[in-house]
């Protein structure tokens, strides 16, 4: 009976943790560009595109397709970041054990 008890005081620490790192996740920043950085990404560690920086040389009206494609290719890039860093994040906290469906 202690060790359940003692289990479920663990568990319970890690799910404080957890809240908590993700909570921090939300308030750090990657970014994804393309384009040679004419289209930047903004994303936070919780995955939410916060900001899109297109400078005026990527506009071109005879080529709206090029301008689509380095914003998804940036999109891509920044969310490829912020997986990676939820990724690091959330292995501190369960000593580098992949847990599906945890982040």
């Amino acid at each position: 009976m202690n060790n359940m008890n003692q289990m479920m005081k663990q568990v319970k620490k890690m799910q404080e943790q957890m809240l908590k790192t993700q909570e921090e996740l939300a308030q750090k920043s990657v970014e994804g560009s393309a384009g040679g950085g004419v289209v930047t990404v903004s994303v936070n560690g919780q995955k939410k595109v916060t900001a899109i920086t297109i400078k005026p040389e990527a506009v071109d009206p005879e080529d709206v397709e090029m301008l689509q494609d380095l914003i998804l290719t940036a999109i891509n890039d920044a969310m490829t970041k912020a997986e990676e860093l939820a990724n690091k994040e959330m292995s501190r906290l369960t000593g580098g054990m992949n847990i599906p469906g945890l982040f």
